[in-house]
């Protein structure tokens, strides 16, 4: 009796230690499967230079985007100017579609004249800074004839940069039924402007890395419209997080992007931001308080937790170096050269925007280019530098979220060194070794099997 009581009271004591071990060797989430429980409908952070993905909820879900469709309005508008097709000064004169738009106050707008005559570049400034929304209209008839025959091209140029499940029905982000009657062509009257976080992020992308000078005009914090003349407003920029706004975001240099809100789309915004060299794009839409409501505050907070989140935890790394040696594979066997064997090397270094703990969860993988490696052996004659393969990253546990391009990131792996192709006698000798040990290699094969 007494050796059961021992060991009753052994188990009860053991039992504290045993329930702290358990918890302690619980495995741990990895941060980069947690979520920041955002108030959105959808959002998403990545890396402005590369385009990797840092962060993504609900991404991929079409959505209404508001005025953060002026981006693609405004890469258009940029794109033109470069092929010549318009200029800066070039001059805008009204038509009765953009002036009774412009005269609703209800909407965003900077005043315009029937009689007026505007050039493009004050149009663009009061679309980047203001969301102006007769301006823009007025730089789509500029640029296209018709805002009808601007929405195909919109379309269209969001195919060719790889955009998803977006459908543009007017230049603007209003809904149509704001256009009092004077929709595009082939549009629904209550039509909005949809596309995934993710699809806004890649023409965010695109935008900036085709045209940086964008941030020149989306960073003015307040400028006046036809100052000096009876026309003159005050253009105060929608973009709070700017520098001397009431929701500036002081952890970083923001500059841009793009606000956007209506009943439909709620409130949205792309915004990106630069510190210590890395800048990142954030997208959110329909952000809410925590009661449900939403508002500018709303959608500056779930921004400012993004940037917050994406300057605490990422970093510029380097995984590969240049130079670098497979350890299981620092040679490829060489055919019919004057060598059997070449050195491969990676030609340039792989840096990756990621979270610096997670560094070492990163392992470099050989890829072979098997047009050119066959059976796992080159023929020579082959050059110094010669590209057979390239290297690719391979995460060991945790989440990936990839690139915003699709593209995955990687580095040429080449020949360290030249060989030269063998002469035809020593072909000659080699294809004799081979026959020889080929035929020795069977006859020790069949001794073998008699024992």
């Amino acid at each position: 009796m007494k050796s059961v009581w021992n060991k009753a009271l052994v188990r009860w004591l053991l039992l504290p230690i045993l329930m702290v071990s358990m918890v302690v060797t619980q495995p741990v989430s990895t941060d980069a499967e947690e979520s920041l429980n955002l108030l959105v409908d959808s959002a998403i952070l990545i890396d402005a230079d590369t385009g990797k993905i840092l962060y993504e909820q609900n991404a991929d879900t079409a959505v209404g985007i508001a005025s953060m469709t002026k981006m693609m309005t405004e890469y258009l508008l940029f794109e033109a100017i470069e092929n010549g097709q318009i200029t800066w000064d070039q001059k805008y004169s009204m038509t009765d579609f953009t002036y009774k738009i412009s005269q609703d106050r209800r909407l965003s707008n900077v005043p315009l004249r029937q009689d007026g005559s505007y050039s493009i570049e004050e149009l663009y400034e009061a679309m980047a800074i203001y969301s102006a929304n007769a301006a823009t209209m007025a730089i789509a008839e500029t640029i296209a004839g018709t805002e009808t025959e601007f929405v195909k091209m919109m379309n269209k140029k969001a195919e060719e940069l790889g955009l998803v499940d977006y459908k543009f029905v007017n230049s603007t982000g209003l809904n149509n039924s704001d256009l009092q009657g004077m929709h595009p062509q082939g549009t629904g009257e209550d039509d909005e402007n949809v596309m995934p976080a993710k699809s806004v992020a890649k023409l965010a992308y695109h935008l900036l890395k085709d045209y940086p000078q964008v941030l020149e005009t989306t960073s003015i914090p307040s400028k006046v419209f036809r100052e000096g003349t009876s026309d003159a407003i005050k253009m105060d920029n929608w973009n709070f997080m700017l520098p001397g706004f009431v929701y500036e975001y002081k952890n970083a240099k923001v500059d841009g992007l793009k606000t956007g809100t209506t009943n439909f789309a709620g409130h949205c915004f792309t915004g990106t931001a630069e510190k210590d060299g890395l800048r990142v794009i954030a997208v959110v839409t329909k952000a809410v308080d925590s009661n449900g409501v939403g508002s500018y505050k709303a959608r500056f907070d779930a921004t400012s937790a993004l940037f917050n989140y994406g300057f605490s935890q990422f970093s510029k790394e380097e995984i590969v170096p240049s130079g670098f040696e497979f350890k299981d594979q620092k040679h490829i066997s060489v055919i019919k050269g004057k060598e059997d064997q070449v050195g491969i090397t990676v030609k340039e270094p792989i840096e990756m925007v990621i979270k610096t703990s997670e560094k070492e969860l990163y392992t470099p993988k050989l890829v072979l280019n098997e047009d050119k490696v066959i059976e796992g052996s080159l023929e020579a004659e082959i050059e110094k530098d010669e590209v057979i393969g390239h290297v690719e990253l391979v995460k060991s546990e945790g989440t990936d979220y990839g690139y915003i391009t699709g593209k995955t990131k990687s580095s040429e792996v080449v020949t360290t060194e030249a060989v030269e192709r063998a002469s035809w006698f020593s072909l000659g000798l080699q294809g004799i070794g081979h026959f020889f040990g080929k035929l020795w290699n069977g006859a020790t094969d069949f001794v073998s099997g008699l024992f």
